[in-house]
């Protein structure tokens, strides 16, 4: 059933994401309704309400879920029975199934093969023994991973030999892992779709990443690669969404090897760092894409409107102090987001800047001057 505005959206999760896809709902004249432990929480900042509390409280998620038409979520770490609950009292979307799906490395990876898909060459971590047999699946230097929880590069060890993976494995106190082979590297590219109730599939261009420390630092779009390849990584990314029978907008991160292989490092099922582009490039943002989706209503046009480099800011700017703004907002082609986080820290996400201009090169180059000036 199509939910107009005026109806109640459910966000789970009150971070960024959640507070960029609030102020999305609201313009379109929605009301969002946060559930978040955090009091500080930045989505709730521009919320109808928030409820402060944990996302295993059936107390707090019955009064959540009877006052929802839908409900969402930010990131994939809710726990997958708390949708499993709040599905009782309205859809909730995407399902349990599709976010349990990118909550374990291991069961994503598994995923992928399923899908006829290639992931990076990895061995399923247990035990210590399952690293001593790593060797016939994987190649060293490799990078030990948690299964569930690691995010922005947290909860990761590059590893060079079965000793150091061993002692890697002890050093994440034995949790189940991935080793995930270290491939060589063309490039980084991402695709961020929408799919619908229906079953239908938009996606949006395809953007160009690259990381420092195991975080985003800038995306570049139009991705720097031709145009078979972007095809190829746009159907590998609606072959797993149709799999997942999912619904919402997702992300699928894609490695390019040297010797032009794609394969898929991992998914998450929301609106994705790579995607904050569509804010100020496309016609239509990833934020009001889902807000969109979840509602049933049609999709918005994914168009390019400009090339566009989108670089984000850490907590690592502030120092003590605030960044010079002055630099950035100098910058005619430049568009400034901040999250209204009350404390920035080292490795933090606190905003992030969208630089177009009709030549890429440009952007590329005042981007790179404005986070040079920032610093």
């Amino acid at each position: 059933m199509t939910l107009l505005p005026g109806s109640t959206i459910g966000m789970l999760g009150g971070g960024q994401l959640g507070r960029m896809f609030t102020v999305a709902a609201r313009t379109l004249g929605y009301r969002v309704l946060i559930l978040e432990p955090d009091f500080h929480s930045p989505a709730a900042q521009l919320s109808d309400d928030h409820i402060i509390a944990a996302y295993d409280d059936e107390v707090a998620l019955t009064a959540f879920g009877q006052r929802c038409d839908v409900i969402t979520t930010e990131f994939e770490n809710i726990p997958a029975q708390t949708l499993e609950f709040l599905a009782q009292f309205c859809p909730v979307r995407p399902s349990a199934h599709a976010v349990k799906m990118a909550q374990d490395r291991i069961v994503e990876k598994e995923f992928v093969r399923a899908c006829g898909l290639q992931p990076v060459p990895f061995a399923a971590i247990h035990t210590a023994a399952d690293i001593a047999a790593a060797p016939h699946s994987i190649q060293f230097p490799a990078i030990l991973k948690t299964a569930r929880m690691g995010y922005d590069g947290k909860g990761q060890v590059t590893v060079h030999s079965v000793a150091e993976a061993q002692a890697a494995f002890a050093q994440l106190h034995g949790v189940a892992c991935v080793l995930e082979q270290r491939m060589e590297l063309e490039r980084e590219i991402s695709v961020i779709l929408a799919r619908s109730v229906g079953g239908e599939v938009r996606c949006f261009p395809v953007a160009e990443n690259e990381h420092h420390n195991g975080i985003l630092h800038q995306s570049i779009v139009p991705a720097r690669i031709d145009a078979a390849l972007a095809a190829a990584a746009q159907a590998a990314a609606t072959r797993m969404a149709d799999k997942l029978e999912f619904v919402g907008v997702m992300a699928v991160e894609f490695f390019v090897t040297r010797q032009g292989e794609l394969l898929i490092n991992e998914m998450a099922p929301r609106t994705h760092n790579s995607g904050h582009y569509t804010l100020d490039a496309c016609i239509t943002s990833q934020f009001e894409q889902q807000v969109r989706m979840v509602c049933e209503l049609p999709f918005g046009a994914t168009d390019l409107l400009s090339p566009v480099v989108m670089v984000n800011m850490l907590g690592d700017l502030w120092h003590d102090a605030q960044p010079n703004w002055l630099a950035l907002l100098q910058s005619t082609n430049t568009k400034l987001h901040l999250y209204g986080k009350h404390e920035a820290r080292p490795g933090r996400k606190m905003g992030h800047y969208c630089t177009l201009t009709p030549q890429l090169d440009d952007a590329l180059t005042e981007a790179a001057h404005i986070f040079q000036q920032l610093q």
